[in-house]
């Protein structure tokens, strides 16, 4: 579909048709504009019309010169200045008018070689023999575009200053329009929501950017639109209508609120005014009548700061009832452009510390061993997994503490009574099940993977389409890696372990563990190994495994340097494991055990303290130590899981052996000792399609797509989603290479170069991967 600056270039060759039976043909085309009103765009046409050359102070490279240049390019004696000779010469005159050259006598010294050319050439006029100008050509329907254009000076004046942006539009659809002022503002500026914003954000950076054009009609639209002056009121006065969210400034909120990141000074801005009202009012304001100003949430995230830290004056009940109703005032705040800006923090969290509160009310503290571990398992593991997500929220040490009070407040007495009681019912049938060494032919061990992060965990994998089953498992006693780990690995034989030291609770060296792995048939790699593929898959023997064991996502060493802090580093480390597992399902390992050593106990400001004094023992952790022989004490001692006859001191509750211990283990609590296991399988595993190559020769398009393209056909479209601007003859399928080719159908000629999307569809014709690209390449 042919645009206007095509229209104009074919109009002007058009006049100098002839019939060559009584006529001679033309040497030129003279174009007159005394107004100079084509001048600002004649450069563009440069390029549409190659015989184009322009009368002005010589400049080669712009094919512009004086008249006598001009006579000399018509006789063809310049080298250097090459003209199609196909076309007839056009020769654009801004300044002068037809009636300049018909009055030879009087006409200018500089024009005179020119003036016989009106005799033996043509003249690009209207019908009534006047220069064309902007308007006419748009609105005439004799030789011009028959466009509706409005007569008034504001749509005159933006016509002119809109006039490059208007030559790239489609004629066709511009005939069904009403083409005003605001339509050729809009036209200059694009969305102008989107620049007003611009401005109040970086309105210097925006004046210098913008041309003198487009700064006058952005002043245009901003005194017609938004009802200010860019150069007499500034931003700050555009700012304070912004927050206000009045009238028109309504939408320009709304596409503010679309991308707010975009725009990263403008609460700076906002803050530079004052709210209306007074700090009574804004203290009890409502979200929906000052959610435009930074300055009342950042006081509504004061007050809810000191509510928070209030609570640590509360017992668990009265805080539980608090929590409910800082979340019943402060829920809406969640949905503000603030707290997607990270500015709504403590909003952001006090969601988390709902949930922990809500499940805390499900007591761990009675029942039967499988009653607890049910009742952790069907929810109450969501209390864990909301404490990290409400520390994950915040940044600043002052928001840290007020979480941490409240999660100190309501966590920690249900923690310490559900330990407790766990410790109570215990019982030696709580035993782990070792692996056998048969039983799985891939194994993922993640250290550290507590039972609310294998959740966590789970949720990706199957997020991404693949089929993962869960297993109970309890950590051997003391809930440490060196006793743990080996527990849980597949070993043939156990010969490394039989005298065991219990000094640092360690069955076996890391060297005699990996050379027990490798006696019992199995490959070790870790997080940066390549990943071999499996012997089923018919490879080289050279090339594959039978048995793989993974380390990979070291969470403990994490939880151990960060404390608390590790919430905000879990999500990395997870996505990290989920890479890790997919890359083995893509190599071929189509069965896959995710196995951990044990859990974890975090609280924030450290678990509480509990003594043991070194008379008494040989060695002491976090929560465990190793007794001396014929020592006494009040602690509760297990059996060592790897020597019996080795007595465990394990701290009570959740007490710790160490001060300021916020990430420790070692001891019996379901957040240590309930693991789970992850079976994950690839039985339907979406392998992702993508268009790894698009290549173009001319109009045809050929790529290369990757994934699973059973079905899959190509399309080449001005719409992704449309099917009905394809720009193919027909979709083309992929080829069992990934390889497909099509050609653009360009009746028109006007295609190359233009935007477009290549689409992969299905045997329904939905589309499952797009790419934009440029016709041509």
């Amino acid at each position: 579909m042919p645009n206007i600056l095509k229209e104009l270039a074919n109009t002007i060759r058009s006049s100098g048709n002839h019939n060559p039976e009584i006529q001679t043909p033309p040497v030129c085309i003279l174009w007159p504009d005394k107004e100079r009103q084509w001048e600002g765009i004649i450069l563009l046409l440069l390029d549409e019309l190659p015989e184009l050359f322009i009368l002005g102070d010589y400049s080669s490279d712009k094919r512009t010169g004086p008249a006598i240049w001009l006579r000399c390019v018509l006789a063809n004696t310049l080298s250097n200045i090459p003209r199609p000779l196909n076309q007839t010469p056009i020769l654009y005159l801004p300044g002068v008018s037809r009636q300049d050259l018909r009055a030879v006598e009087n006409c200018p010294e500089h024009l005179k070689p020119l003036a016989e050319l009106q005799y033996r050439g043509t003249i690009w006029n209207q019908s009534n023999a006047k220069d064309w100008t902007i308007l006419a050509f748009l609105r005439s329907a004799q030789g011009g575009l028959g466009l509706d254009v409005a007569q008034d000076n504001d749509t005159k004046q933006s016509m002119l200053l809109a006039l490059s942006r208007l030559l790239d539009e489609e004629v066709e659809p511009l005939k069904n329009k009403r083409l005003d002022a605001e339509f050729f503002k809009k036209l200059l500026i694009g969305d102008p929501r989107r620049q007003i914003l611009e401005w109040i954000d970086h309105s210097e950076k925006y004046r210098t950017n913008s041309s003198e054009n487009e700064w006058l009609a952005f002043i245009e639209v901003c005194r017609s639109q938004f009802g200010i002056h860019p150069e007499k009121d500034g931003p700050l006065v555009a700012s304070e209508r912004l927050a206000l969210r009045e009238g028109p400034w309504k939408t320009v909120w709304d596409r503010f609120c679309e991308a707010p990141n975009r725009y990263p000074n403008i609460p700076a801005q906002i803050k530079k005014c004052k709210m209306p009202g007074n700090s009574m009012l804004w203290s009890m304001g409502k979200a929906s009548e000052y959610e435009g100003w930074p300055q009342w949430n950042e006081l509504q995230e004061t007050a809810l700061r000191q509510g928070l830290l209030s609570l640590a004056k509360h017992d668990a009940s009265t805080c539980r009832t608090e929590l409910i109703k800082f979340e019943q005032h402060h829920v809406a705040r969640r949905s503000l452009v603030w707290a997607e800006l990270r500015e709504a923090s403590l909003a952001l969290a006090l969601e988390h510390l709902m949930v922990m509160a809500s499940e805390i009310r499900k007591s761990l503290n009675a029942g039967s061993l499988d009653d607890v571990v049910q009742a952790y398992l069907n929810s109450a593991w969501k209390a864990d997994d909301a404490v990290l997500s409400a520390l994950a929220c915040v940044e600043s040490s002052e928001d840290f503490n007020a979480v941490t009070v409240a999660i100190r407040s309501v966590y920690l007495p249900w923690l310490e009574d559900s330990a407790r009681h766990l410790q109570n019912i215990w019982e030696p049938i709580a035993k782990i099940d070792n692996l056998s060494s048969d039983a799985e032919s891939c194994i993922v061990f993640v250290d550290g993977l507590r039972a609310d992060s294998a959740r966590r965990l789970k949720s990706i994998l199957a997020s991404k389409g693949a089929v993962v089953k869960e297993q109970i498992r309890w950590a051997a006693l003391p809930s440490v890696t060196g006793t743990g780990k080996p527990a849980v690995a597949p070993l043939a034989s156990t010969s490394a372990a039989e005298n065991p030291s219990s000094t640092d609770f360690q069955a076996m060296s890391p060297y005699q563990f990996e050379k027990a792995l490798k006696d019992s048939g199995w490959m070790v790699i870790r997080a940066k190994d390549p990943i071999p593929a499996p012997i089923c898959q018919g490879y080289p023997v050279a090339s594959t495994v039978n048995k793989l064991w993974v380390e990979i996502g070291n969470i403990d060493h994490e939880g151990h340097e960060r404390g608390a802090k590790l919430a905000k580093q879990l999500p990395a480390l997870l996505a990290e494991v989920a890479e890790r597992i997919e890359a083995l399902l893509s190599a071929g390992w189509s069965r896959i055990r995710v196995v951990t050593d044990h859990g974890w106990l975090l609280l924030p400001g450290g678990l509480p303290k509990s003594n043991l004094p070194s008379a008494v023992s040989e060695s002491k952790w976090g929560r465990c130590a190793l007794i001396k022989s014929g020592a006494i004490t009040d602690h509760r001692i297990f059996p060592w899981h790897w020597n019996p006859d080795e007595s465990v001191v394990l701290a009570d509750g959740i007490s710790c052996f160490r001060s300021n211990e916020e990430y420790t283990h070692g001891g019996l609590s379901l957040q240590e000792c309930l693991t789970l296991d992850l079976i994950v399988s690839s039985d339907s595993l979406q392998e992702a399609v993508t268009i790894a190559e698009v290549r173009w020769k001319g109009l045809r398009c050929s790529v290369l797509a990757q994934g699973a393209l059973s079905g899959l056909q190509l399309d080449v479209r001005k719409f992704a989603e449309d099917a009905d601007t394809s720009l193919i003859n027909q979709a083309k399928p992929i080829e069992d290479d990934g390889r497909a080719s099509v050609l653009i159908v360009d009746m028109d000629g006007d295609l190359d170069g233009t935007d477009a999307f290549i689409v992969l569809t299905n045997d329904a014709g939905t589309v499952t991967t797009q790419i934009s690209t440029r016709i041509g390449g």
